[in-house]
């Protein structure tokens, strides 16, 4: 019965359950005490965790950030000029929102490409769809998709993070 139900649910696609089941299969004493429906939203809560996990994931991927990069690994010393404030407000994505994108300037060496890719990490974090450019990448781009009509198609996704 049990291998039945587990083909079931992967070929439902609940990879998630499937995965929680054969773990309270496995591990039977903690789970004993629970009754149906605190043992189904214990599966409901592990489908939802990995298919929340694939998504950000997803996210990160097609965004093509040149580096891996967290807000909480920014450096704050003093000759960056960086304000904290300033940080934690733009990965509060309420920027993205408003429908305005984010463009990082500075000085050669003083970490845009690393403050891009941490906001725009944090913006996929919280499911939005995000999308890193060069500035001249992002030039050529736009010359690109002008000219082969495609530029009104090309630019609707929402936010486009820039360094």
């Amino acid at each position: 019965m049990t291998a039945q139900t587990l083909t079931r649910l992967r070929e439902l696609k609940l990879s998630g359950m499937a995965q929680a089941l054969e773990h309270q299969q496995q591990q039977v004493a903690p789970f004993e005490g629970l009754s149906f429906t605190e043992r189904l939203e214990l599966l409901l809560d592990q489908e939802h965790t990995l298919r929340d996990n694939r998504k950000h994931d997803r996210l990160i991927r097609q965004a093509h950030f040149k580096i891996a990069a967290s807000v909480s690994q920014i450096d704050y010393n003093q000759k960056r000029q960086l304000k904290k404030e300033v940080v934690a407000r733009l990965a509060q994505c309420d920027w993205i929102e408003r429908h305005q994108n984010l463009l990082v300037t500075g000085a050669c060496g003083c970490g845009k490409t690393y403050l891009a890719c941490a906001v725009g990490h944090a913006a996929c974090l919280r499911n939005y769809r995000v999308r890193y450019f060069r500035l001249s990448r992002l030039l050529l781009a736009l010359t690109q998709a002008k000219a082969d009509g495609s530029y009104a198609v090309s630019f609707r996704q929402p936010s486009k993070i820039m360094g």
